[in-house]
């Protein structure tokens, strides 16, 4: 069991939704930020999440077509071109069209094969590193910051933004994406989850990745903790004709976040 919110440190938790084949992996909700904590002790599996190399000239794949989508998104708030670094990024599908763009662009993966298969397909160089072990020994910071489907598989996410925080300009931003357990799909997934109804699928071994879900309450708990400020926070789907109404009725699975993190001076005062 938990005995305090990673986020917050609180001690208000409480067993929130089972999951697993015998409905024993447990996530523990806090009532103070609202983050919902996965209890590490059941165990974790990131290598699921492991993705064959598609090269992101392959318009018609799915993984590249949510890169247009984070791209469109992205170039709404910073058209000129600027510098990006990539945390996780996958094929590179991001870059590469950021780079068309005119940008200077840079990645980071934890698979030597997939920064191998990119910089042999697209010439990337690409960081080979934990994020959260990152030292940035070059010292360079960037316009812009992307953390795409990353932060729910990091156990510490106050360090995820202060990591991030690092190797930004002032006013730089941020591009996030992840899970919305704000939105209706998770609140019926834990109705069912918690009932059995909807673990049958899994195989008595399987671990999830996730270890911290966020809803916005507790992300911007998050932001508070570690001086960004909310530029724009947008639900979204896969699918792009649910997408349509999403825009009017923010309660889709996903979501889509721009922030930008203050300058030193500003914080120091907020903190004063």
């Amino acid at each position: 069991m938990i005995s305090e919110c990673r986020l917050c440190g609180g001690t208000n938790l409480r067993p929130w939704m089972t999951d697993g084949r015998n409905r024993d992996l447990v996530y523990y909700k806090c009532d103070d930020c609202s983050l919902w904590n996965y209890d590490l002790d059941c165990g974790v599996d990131q290598t699921q999440y492991t993705e064959v190399y598609i090269s992101p000239r392959d318009v018609e794949h799915r993984s590249n077509r949510l890169n247009v989508d984070s791209w469109n998104f992205l170039r709404r708030y910073a058209d000129s071109p600027r510098s990006i670094m990539d945390i996780g990024c996958g094929n590179a599908g991001l870059l590469h069209l950021a780079r068309e763009a005119g940008w200077d662009v840079a990645g980071m993966e934890l698979s030597r094969q997939a920064a191998d298969s990119i910089r042999e397909d697209q010439g990337i160089d690409v960081v080979v590193s934990d994020f959260l072990k990152y030292e940035n020994p070059e010292g360079r910071s960037y316009d812009v910051v992307a953390l795409r489907h990353v932060l729910e598989h990091l156990p510490d996410s106050l360090l995820a933004m202060r990591r991030i925080a690092a190797l930004l300009k002032d006013n730089g931003l941020a591009l996030l994406e992840f899970p919305n357990t704000g939105s209706f799909s998770y609140r019926l997934k834990r109705v069912l989850k918690n009932r059995g109804l909807k673990n049958a699928k899994y195989a008595p071994d399987w671990r999830p990745g996730h270890v911290n879900e966020f809803c916005r309450k507790s992300f911007e708990y998050l932001l508070d903790q570690t001086g960004f400020e909310l530029v724009v926070w947008r639900t979204y789907s896969n699918k792009r004709v649910a997408n349509a109404f999403y825009r009017w009725v923010p309660i889709a699975s996903k979501v889509r976040v721009l922030v930008r993190k203050q300058p030193a001076s500003a914080v120091g005062q907020e903190a004063a």
